[in-house]
């Protein structure tokens, strides 16, 4: 059982910079592939970026490919994404989800292990 929990979202200008967070309990994290999602209002939830256990492979969708960047820090149970150049498109709710296995993966019904949510809002 993974426990996850989502921080560091909030209100940016476009073309600024967050990092969120997503801490995992459970002495098993380091096994686990970690995907990000996001939802915006009114559109299904889509594929961010992925890692796998040891942080050497990371994929991202082409909306944030080359401005969100994954990493892990599997000593502190924690997985990053680093969100550059935010457009206000990148508005939505971002989830971080836990995989077991060693692939990563862009599906969502692959994760068992979901976070509550951290709302992102860029502004014009």
């Amino acid at each position: 059982q993974v426990q996850l929990v989502e921080s560091g979202g909030g209100l940016v200008q476009a073309g600024g910079s967050l990092r969120l967070s997503c801490a995992a309990s459970g002495r098993t994290f380091s096994s686990y592939a970690m995907g990000w999602f996001r939802q915006a209002p009114g559109k299904e939830r889509e594929f961010v970026g992925t890692i796998n256990w040891t942080g050497g492979i990371t994929y991202y969708a082409d909306s944030v490919k080359g401005r969100f960047t994954i990493s892990r820090d599997n000593a502190k149970n924690t997985v990053y994404l680093q969100m550059n150049s935010l457009k206000p498109e990148d508005t939505a709710v971002y989830y971080c989800a836990a995989k077991g296995g060693a692939y990563v993966s862009t599906v969502s019904n692959q994760y068992a292990y979901w976070g509550q949510g951290t709302q992102v809002t860029v502004s014009s």
